[in-house]
């Protein structure tokens, strides 16, 4: 079985972060597996509080796992401090892994930041440059990318600024009110539209987490990086149709199998 690790915070609401990350590679048909980078205590409407891992022990974890079980592909969410975003971008050209997703998570749906400031430049230098793709929004590419994004073109220049810059690919994800829910895949000096219908569910806690390891997930087992974005996005796509809303006792499990049916997965 693929396996894949998830180096990110942990969600206590379960809607994002590890928490995430764990069910989406399981229903994605791989072995998911962990390395929390902080606790943080928040649900769908804010976080409340944050609690790092010390560089140290994100180290042993990242160790622990690759010493033993080594992953098949590697997703990356929040690391909220410089020192962190070191020890992971040191691990991992150490373990010489070449799928490598990075979420940069600087601001969560609620609105809430999760990144230090003097993190974002550090996750630029040491990360970006080791990922096979790096997933922002629109209001992460416009730090990324440091212009304004307020159309379709300014996607593409964007996209090519960061990857340009980065030595990466770029799916950036329109689901800012830019390109309704069409995505932009910029790789290898080309650009890939990835359209899709902007589904009117509240609940949208925790896609960018998911789509990151659906991407992650689906390179763990040999597609190619288009193929990967394809059916993460449909993935995405299907769970926020089954329109999945906990506070009125529905059966997430039900929806997840029906999901992995429907996709194949």
């Amino acid at each position: 079985m693929e396996t894949a690790l998830s180096i990110a915070g942990s969600d206590s609401s379960g809607g994002a972060g590890i928490q995430a990350d764990i069910k989406t590679m399981t229903m994605n048909g791989v072995y998911a597996m962990t390395a929390i980078t902080a606790l943080t205590a928040q649900n769908t409407t804010g976080v409340r509080a944050i609690q790092e891992v010390s560089p140290a022990f994100l180290k042993a974890q990242i160790d622990a796992v690759f010493e033993d079980i080594f992953p098949d592909a590697v997703k990356i969410g929040m690391v909220a401090s410089s020192d962190l975003i070191k020890v992971i971008a040191e691990r991992l050209r150490f373990y010489e892994l070449g799928n490598i997703v990075v979420d940069p998570v600087m601001v969560a749906t609620s609105g809430s930041s999760l990144m230090k400031t003097d993190a974002v430049k550090t996750l630029c230098q040491e990360l970006l440059p080791l990922a096979m793709v790096v997933t922002p929004n629109i209001p992460e590419a416009q730090i990324l990318a440091e212009q304004e994004i307020t159309d379709e073109n300014d996607m593409l220049a964007a996209a090519k600024a960061i990857g340009d810059r980065y030595g990466c690919a770029v799916l950036l994800k329109g689901g800012h009110s830019v390109s309704d829910a069409n995505d932009l895949l910029y790789v290898d000096d080309e650009f890939l539209w990835f359209y899709g219908k902007r589904i009117n569910n509240p609940n949208t806690h925790g896609t960018g987490c998911t789509l990151s390891s659906a991407i992650a997930a689906n390179l763990a087992k040999g597609y190619g990086l288009e193929a990967a974005v394809e059916r993460a996005k449909a993935y995405i796509s299907g769970a926020l149709a089954a329109m999945l809303d906990l506070g009125h006792g529905s059966g997430p499990m039900n929806h997840a199998f029906d999901l992995r049916s429907e996709y194949g997965q």
